[in-house]
């Protein structure tokens, strides 16, 4: 039954109020049975109980509700006016009951499956659509659920138990997920082919000062990567402007406005019309390693599995480094 929800059973001039979430339902389901069938002993074949045990329940419910439900005449029972007032309001939460019990038995005997996926914007764009696809077609009856975000909203998901598995940067400390390894990419510099930078000579510390920056939002791991990378040269950039959609990123340094960071996989397209440039951010290659993570001690199911494999080998053939560029 539903909780908190209230109904009146009228009672001659008066009525009674009803809390049908305190009210056993196996005594309301009495109560239907016997009104369906219109006697004592067809309701207790259909339940598998004695016809004693119906009375009781009958008088239990009456008892509960502190009126009487039927009228009876010799060997029949006939509803007086509270009970037909109370089968007006159960019959419904009744059936909706008895639909979602059976429901849930076929989902016991045929295991439908369910799949909640939290992944990074940029998989949703670029990795998902083609996993997807291929996930469908072998598990066509798949319930599919998926969640846009940054790694540290994904893996507050799953600790929340709202997802099954994040899709995105490996991050450290975080004790109570396990992961699997999906792809590793690497970060470059990304700029118009206007840009001085596309003339190939070295990228002294003056200009990278000196360069306004159009980079993801701060929350990401990836940002805290480029974050330790300007760190380590210790650098302080002279104008950082933060954008959360890729797309938006490339179009602002289309148009020169700055110079950006991001994997090669994001701008596959662009690099191969020639409207973007990307260079190495030095000799040391930055790198991130992305992974589907879950909470530790489940064991991951048959669809979750699949979602992994489908995964990795759609990021194989994806623009991972310099060699591409």
């Amino acid at each position: 039954m539903c909780p908190g929800r209230v109904a009146k059973v009228g009672l001659g001039s008066g009525c009674v109020r009803l809390d049908v979430a305190r009210v056993d339902t196996r005594l309301l389901g009495m109560f239907c049975a016997v009104v369906k069938s219109g006697s004592l002993v067809a309701a207790s074949r259909e339940m598998h109980l004695t016809p004693s045990a119906i009375s009781h329940g009958l008088k239990a419910l009456e008892t509960n509700l502190g009126c009487r439900l039927f009228e009876r005449v010799g060997k029949r029972i006939l509803l007086n006016h509270a009970g037909e007032q109370l089968l007006a309001q159960i019959a419904k939460p009744l059936s909706d009951l008895a639909a979602a019990e059976e429901k849930l038995k076929q989902l016991g005997k045929w295991g439908q499956p369910r799949l909640r996926i939290g992944a990074a914007v940029s998989t949703c764009q670029y990795l998902l659509p083609a996993v997807i696809r291929e996930l469908k077609k072998s598990s066509p009856n798949l319930l599919l659920q998926v969640e846009s975000g940054d790694m540290p909203e994904m893996i507050e998901l799953i600790q929340q138990n709202r997802i099954d598995l994040a899709l995105g940067v490996a991050s450290d400390g975080k004790t109570d997920l396990v992961s699997r390894p999906v792809f590793r990419d690497e970060l470059l510099f990304v700029f118009a082919p206007s840009h001085p930078w596309a003339n190939g000579k070295t990228i002294t510390r003056d200009e990278l000062k000196k360069q306004p920056l159009i980079l993801y939002q701060r929350s990401s791991v990836t940002a805290k990567l480029v974050e330790e990378y300007f760190a380590g040269l210790e650098i302080v950039p002279a104008n950082v402007m933060e954008i959360g959609n890729i797309e938006a990123i490339k179009e602002l340094v289309k148009l020169n406005l700055g110079v950006s960071v991001l994997a090669p996989w994001t701008a596959h397209k662009e690099l191969a019309r020639g409207a973007l440039r990307m260079r190495p951010l030095g000799a040391k290659a930055w790198r991130r390693q992305w992974v589907i993570a879950w909470l530790k001690g489940r064991r991951l199911t048959l669809a979750e599995e699949t979602f992994w494999k489908l995964s990795r080998n759609m990021a194989a053939g994806m623009r991972m480094d310099r060699k591409d560029v």
